[in-house]
């Protein structure tokens, strides 16, 4: 198992600050040789330390203003194809297997209360779904973000363990 260094993160946090920074531009502004940068941004992409580099689209934009979480109790013989049909809905935006009574997390974006009942009867008309429970998104206060880990990791000058 590889790990993520100070180095690492410095790099990581710059990348975030300007994607579309060439290895050179980003081993310049680091002072790290472009073989350095370009030898660690393989390795990331090799052991998928990188998400994809889909540009995020705020779905209100795309008029989707409701956002939801539907928390789905599923038959778990059934777990691998209702992932799959949730997948297909175009409005599903995330989806996370959990522990405890809820099995799956899933977040879905509608364009007004009519559409987020359509999708909640969907969701349920998936067969294995056995029941749901949807929670309105009122307001986004902290966004998803990994900046703040890569701060304290360039700071701590440590290794941690890659996933």
């Amino acid at each position: 198992m590889t790990s993520l260094d100070a180095t690492d993160a410095r790099l990581l946090l710059e990348l975030a600050r300007a994607p579309r920074a060439t290895g050179v531009e980003l081993a310049a502004r680091l002072g790290l040789s472009r073989n350095t940068v370009q030898a660690r941004l393989a390795r990331w992409e090799a052991d998928g330390v990188l998400a994809s580099f889909e540009r995020r689209v705020d779905p209100r934009a795309l008029g989707y203003p409701l956002a939801a979480y539907v928390a789905t109790k599923v038959d778990q013989h059934r777990l691998d194809s209702v992932v799959a049909a949730l997948a297909e809905i175009p409005e599903v935006t995330e989806v996370y297997g959990m522990t405890g009574q809820t099995d799956l997390s899933v977040k879905v974006v509608a364009t007004d209360a009519d559409d987020l009942y359509r999708l909640a009867g969907q969701i349920l008309e998936i067969p294995g779904v056995e029941r749901t429970n949807m929670a309105l998104v009122m307001r986004e206060l902290v966004a998803q973000r990994t900046a703040p880990l890569l701060r304290l990791l360039s700071q701590q000058g440590r290794g941690v363990p890659q996933q």
